[in-house]
């Protein structure tokens, strides 16, 4: 049984990262004073207190750490380029005040980004081979897992991330961060469909799983 760890040791690491990124939020837009900026902060800091304190050990190795580079290598490094993109992007356009997003859309893309990432970490408290990496996990046991959001589509946590970073450009105040989380979230549907093809080929009784849930993202849509 893994250990989830000391919380005043994962207290300590979410409030470093947060820092992190409250420095680097600020440094690079500049706005050391912008309400909407320090909002979109809070929300970051107090989504990710849920996995900082509940997330087991084990689980986080194969999220951030996998032992393989998995299936999709190559496409993983360009979703990862293009998300670290949107927010340098969105807050350099803040700073150079490119774009005009009303406040009434910042305000409605900061909760829609708020429950896309909840969305993201319920799945992954759910599904214990959550990763980040596309690969059938035989050193941990892997098996369909058609608990909780899973008993309602099969890619929960892709529909948490696909809007999550158009809402996070948005939630920034930049039209150009949003057209790029535009970009990654069809490149993600692309991987949608590339792991969906991966587990019927590769995960015992994912085929089945298919004909009991059977929409990917969106119920009774897709």
């Amino acid at each position: 049984m893994s250990n989830r760890g000391f919380p005043t040791r994962r207290l300590g690491r979410w409030f470093l990262i947060n820092l992190f990124v409250s420095a680097m939020i600020c440094g690079v837009s500049g706005r050391y004073t912008d309400p909407w900026l320090w909002a979109y902060i809070a929300t970051v800091a107090v989504i990710s207190l849920y996995p900082a304190l509940a997330l087991d050990d084990d689980l986080a190795k194969e999220r951030f750490h996998p032992p393989d580079a998995g299936a999709d290598r190559l496409l993983l490094r360009v979703v990862r380029i293009i998300a670290l993109a949107h927010v340098f992007i969105s807050l350099l356009d803040v700073r150079w005040q490119l774009s005009a997003v009303p406040g009434a859309v910042r305000l409605v893309a900061l909760a829609g980004m708020a429950i896309s990432v909840v969305l993201v970490f319920r799945a992954m408290m759910t599904n214990r081979f959550f990763s980040a990496v596309i690969r059938i996990q035989k050193d941990r046991g892997h098996q369909v897992i058609d608990q909780g959001v899973y008993g309602v589509i099969r890619h929960p946590g892709y529909a948490g991330m696909i809007p999550s970073m158009t809402f996070s450009g948005l939630a920034l105040g930049s039209w150009l961060g949003a057209a790029l989380g535009l970009c990654y979230g069809l490149i993600m549907i692309r991987r949608v469909l590339f792991e969906d093809a991966f587990l019927r080929s590769q995960l015992q009784g994912y085929q089945e799983y298919t004909a009991r849930v059977r929409y990917r993202l969106i119920p009774g849509v897709w």
